[in-house]
């Protein structure tokens, strides 16, 4: 049972070290969140993690929190494919791995900038991101294309290039999962990960990008609920690890900043105790802030009595305190000085059209009324998913009369498009497509073989995913399934409209 109390609950010092989610349902918004917002104010907690929402909707909540606090508060959200990922009518960018595949650091860097701009401008001042994991990991279930990239070096150059350009526009970046989440064969979301590697090669190449963000210097790191046995045989995960955070990071690494536990809701964390247990030893071991813990009251009050059991250091506590205030008030305040241009945000848009790749081409050319099979490998995922309407919509806007079928038919003699979404996701517990999926897509292909049509199929994901398939048909290549990269394959397949 909850322990939460009323919204006239006493302020707690350590409060401050935690960070509540608030969760946008439609319909209603943040309604929903009414009492535990005047709850979180009233007892003083250190910011919120905002998941979803409409983007003035967000704008009016973030200023209304900052003023209600008594203290400035870090509003953080996970934007690691641009303030769209989360917020609508903002500007949604590809992934990591598509920005770099284009091999232009001056478009990574804008990328960067136009995240933060639009962000700030909503009061959002803490981007949970980027991703400093190395992809060096086929069967890697969480990972994909959110990394840099498998080569250590350059991901670290990427890295501190992306830093700079976000914290040049006052919003805080993050430098996550150290010491490095890319070998992990399992999701933290649903178990503990361990990572056998060697001591010498996490130090040299896994950790390599989070040595370039601390160099460029990141405002802030989030730490892996992954065990790594050759850094501390103890096997706790690095976000309750004094070895790994005290003296690799902070000793070793004179890394001085903040030090965020990734969420606590996460299982790579609760394996062998309670969330309560879990926040006292992570703030202990050297995280300063605590994410989306469950039990926002229930965890401040854990935090509360082991500093006055002597079981957290109070030394401990008041240094992560300085830093969450000196980063919250380090923050740019939201403001429309800078705020983006619209041609920064069609550049976002056009940025998703370099990304797109044609494989096994050239596509041919669409009919007017052309029929769209979807064989969606990331339905029964856990959590909001994007719209897998965006597609066909575009198709539409184009001049194409695109419509849903279950297997090609009478109504159209042109080719038929194969949407395949499929991701690394955290929730999915897998880095492969299913059984069902394969054998959907390939009942599909047979279909439309003996009904003698041409298939063009559009990978809304990893592309390693639908290129296990071994396709030879014509393929677009759209590397996530967000509606951005929906609408940026539609807009290469229109170009090829009869």
């Amino acid at each position: 049972m909850s322990s939460q109390v009323s919204g006239k609950a006493a302020a707690r010092e350590l409060a401050q070290l935690v960070l509540p989610a608030l969760v946008w349902r439609s319909p209603g918004g943040f309604d929903h969140e009414k009492d535990r917002i005047n709850e979180y104010l009233a007892l003083g907690v250190g910011g919120f993690l905002l998941v979803g929402g409409e983007q003035d909707v967000v704008r009016t909540l973030a200023k209304r929190l900052q003023r209600e606090s008594r203290h400035p508060l870090l509003i953080a959200s996970d934007l690691e494919r641009g303030a769209g990922q989360q917020f609508g009518h903002a500007t949604g960018l590809p992934p990591l791995a598509a920005i770099v595949a284009l091999d232009d650091l001056e478009a990574l860097k804008r990328a960067a900038r136009l995240t933060a701009r639009e962000a700030r401008t909503m009061g959002v001042n803490w981007n949970l991101a980027p991703v400093c994991d190395l992809d060096g990991e086929a069967e890697n279930p969480v990972l994909g294309t959110r990394s840099f990239g498998e080569d250590f070096t350059r991901a670290g150059k990427l890295a501190a290039a992306w830093i700079e350009s976000c914290q040049s526009e006052g919003v805080l970046a993050c430098a996550k999962h150290f010491p490095g989440h890319g070998r992990t064969l399992e999701d933290s979301h649903l178990t503990q990960p361990v990572v056998d590697a060697p001591l010498d090669v996490l130090k040299e190449q896994d950790m390599a990008p989070f040595r370039a963000a601390i160099a460029a210097g990141v405002a802030s790191i989030m730490t892996a609920h992954v065990a790594y046995p050759s850094l501390d045989p103890s096997g706790l995960p690095a976000t309750l690890s004094r070895e790994m955070l005290q003296w690799l990071l902070r000793q070793q690494l004179k890394f001085d900043n903040l030090v965020v536990a990734d969420a606590l809701i996460m299982r790579g964390v609760l394996e062998g105790r309670d969330e309560n247990e879990a926040a006292v030893l992570a703030v202990q071991a050297g995280c300063d802030l605590l994410l989306q813990p469950d039990d926002v009251h229930a965890v401040v009050e854990a935090l509360e009595s082991a500093r006055s059991e002597g079981k957290l250091d109070p030394e401990r506590a008041r240094l992560a305190l300085r830093r969450r205030l000196k980063w919250a008030q380090w923050a740019s305040p939201p403001n429309d000085w800078r705020r983006p241009s619209g041609a920064d945000t069609a550049w976002g848009a056009l940025l998703a059209d370099r990304c797109i790749r044609v494989e096994h081409g050239p596509l041919p050319a669409l009919a007017t009324v052309t029929e769209v099979v979807v064989v969606d490998d990331d339905v029964h995922v856990p959590g909001t998913q994007a719209p897998r309407t965006a597609f066909l919509e575009a198709l539409r806007v184009g001049g194409v009369d695109a419509r849903r079928a279950e297997a090609p038919s009478a109504v159209s003699h042109g080719p038929l498009v194969l949407a395949v979404f499929g991701d690394r996701l955290p929730n999915k517990g897998r880095a492969w497509l299913s059984a069902d999926t394969i054998a959907r897509v390939h009942q599909v292909l047979d279909a439309a073989r003996e009904a003698e049509r041409e298939v063009v199929v559009c990978a809304m994901g990893d592309p390693r995913l639908v290129a296990a398939l071994q396709l030879s048909v014509p393929t677009v290549v759209a590397w996530s399934g967000d509606a951005v990269m929906q609408q940026a394959a539609a807009r290469a397949m229109v170009k090829r409209k009869n």
